[in-house]
């Protein structure tokens, strides 16, 4: 989807076309889920928080303002829904564990991860790691489309990838 899209999307919702939501949830279902989901680390959660994401855009479209990348617009609200939700219930969540899928791909986080739990490796890495990290492994996105969504340089998400597998590798997940 184009920003230009996005933003006529937007407009239909701000005149109550249900339309326009349907639109962006079907573009971006998977996408939101997944921002939430490497926040949350468990998929019932980040169910919840990926409906209420919707929702929330839906009552707030009246005061989106169409400036810089609706996919770090969506992104950026999305994340942030996540934390308010840790915030909230901290303690309460529980966290899933990782299919145990091997690959022989011979990538950086294919031979950390392993068997290990994904409740093991997110108690390793503080949140901006375990963002990015969930980011490049589940979602299998790019470096450089991490860094749009998030809106930070390139170097940095790198340089916290780089830093979240060595912090694996240290607590033992190889």
């Amino acid at each position: 989807m184009t920003q230009n899209e996005f933003d006529l999307c937007m407009n239909k919702i701000k005149s109550g076309d249900k339309e326009g939501l349907r639109i962006i949830y079907e573009s971006y279902i998977s996408y939101v889920y997944t921002v939430i989901y490497g926040v949350l680390g468990n998929k019932e959660n980040a169910e919840d928080v990926t409906s209420e994401f919707f929702i929330r855009l839906w009552k707030n479209a009246g005061s989106y303002v169409p400036q810089g990348s609706h996919v770090a617009y969506i992104a950026t609200v999305a994340r942030h829904m996540a934390i308010d939700f840790l915030r909230k219930y901290k303690g309460e969540v529980l966290l899933d564990e990782m299919p145990e899928e091997t690959s022989e791909s011979g990538l950086p986080e294919t031979e950390v991860v392993g068997d290990m739990t994904l409740k093991e490796a997110l108690e390793c890495l503080n949140d901006k790691e375990r963002t990015v990290v969930s980011m490049k492994v589940i979602s299998e996105m790019t470096f450089q489309e991490i860094s749009d969504t998030l809106g930070i340089p390139l170097g940095t998400v790198t340089w916290r990838y780089r830093n979240a597998i060595e912090k694996l590798r240290r607590c033992g997940f190889e």
